[in-house]
């Protein structure tokens, strides 16, 4: 199942490893992982950065994808 054109704010961002999460507005935890940028250009997410993106579930739980930067 995918919710799409969800917003958050990052929460942690571990760029050698390309790892993290982040809040949904309604405060849910979602993961970040290498798969979840739509550009791999952007290398680096700062806490509290404003993000667009997809929930998908994972085995692991829900995962981020195709995320956007809202805010630089």
């Amino acid at each position: 199942m995918r919710r799409s054109d969800v917003q958050g704010t990052i929460k942690s961002f571990d760029a050698s490893s390309r790892t993290g999460s982040l809040l949904t507005d309604d405060r849910t935890e979602i993961a970040i992982d290498d798969r979840s940028l739509a550009d791999p250009s952007i290398l680096l997410l700062r806490i509290g950065q404003r993000v667009r993106f997809e929930v998908e579930a994972a085995d692991e739980g829900a995962v981020a994808r195709g995320l956007h930067l809202v805010t630089l």
